[in-house]
Formats: C-alpha cells, structure tokens, sequence
C-alpha cells in the first residue's frame, strides 16, 4: 500500500507557496488516491492536473500501482477545513450540529474558533424574525453549501 504520509508531503510541497490548499487526502487499501484541493477562488483543471502531475512524478507505478484523482471538493462534500469557512462566508450553507439538529442561514464571521449563520425564522402572526446563531468548530457534525437556483 502507498504511504500516506508520502502523498501527503508530495502534495504540502507542490501547495507551499501557492494559494492552493489541501481540504481533504484519501488513500485505500487498494491504492486509490483521492486529493481533494481548492482555492479561495476555484480551483481551475489546469491547476488540478497540474498537482496530479506533481504528485504523480515522485512514484513508480512498475514499483506499485495505484490510481491517482485530483479534483476540487465539489458541493455534495462537506467543508473539511477552515479555509472553505473563509471562502464560502455570505454564502447560504446547512449546517448539522452535534446533537443532529439543522440549521440553514448564511455564513458569517468566520473566525479561527467559529461562525455566525443568519438564520430566518417565521413567528405566527409577525414577519419573519432574522438572528445570528454563533457555532463553535467543535460543535459542528457537518456543513455544506445550498445550491440556490435563481
């Protein structure tokens, strides 16, 4: 099985400098490695296939195969590091805390420790009632984004 950690650096080393970060690494028992890896703005193909590149040069395949896939997180996965706090922040996310309750707002002041989400609440009889609801990192099970269609 391909060593992790050796992946793992390979990518650190192509990231060191860029505007690139890692959101997630995954390596199987069969050897199919999976980056996962964006930008604040998007990571473009040209900058995937470029990683994918990187890390696929510091390999032999005739030593031991593997599959190699490079590619942004994509809206169905949830966030994995703070950096996609910071880059998703006044965009509507669902949010899922530790106690399975959900939450569905916009995100706002992303900090090192946690964030607001401006939630919309309906009050019989009243318009609708706009709060912040402050989240610690560790109190959350998951976010995502909410695709909007307009």
């Amino acid at each position: 099985m391909i060593d992790r950690t050796m992946i793992e650096e390979s990518v650190k080393e192509y990231l060191h400098g860029t505007d690139l970060f890692l959101v997630a690494l995954k390596v199987s028992s069969s050897n199919k490695i999976t980056v996962l890896a964006d930008t604040m703005k998007g990571i473009t193909i040209d900058e995937c296939a470029s990683l994918h590149r990187h890390i696929e040069k510091g390999f032999d395949r005739d030593v031991e195969d593997f599959e190699l896939q490079v590619s942004s997180p994509g809206l169905d996965v949830p966030f994995g590091v703070i950096e996609q706090y910071y880059k998703n922040e006044g965009q509507k996310v669902s949010v899922i805390d530790n106690e399975g309750s959900k939450f569905t707002g916009i995100l706002k002041n992303v900090t090192k420790g946690g964030f607001d989400l401006e939630t919309e609440t309906k009050v019989k009889g009243k318009a609708k009632e706009v709060k912040d609801v402050p989240f610690n990192f560790d109190q959350i099970k998951s976010t995502r984004i909410v695709l909007t269609i307009k």
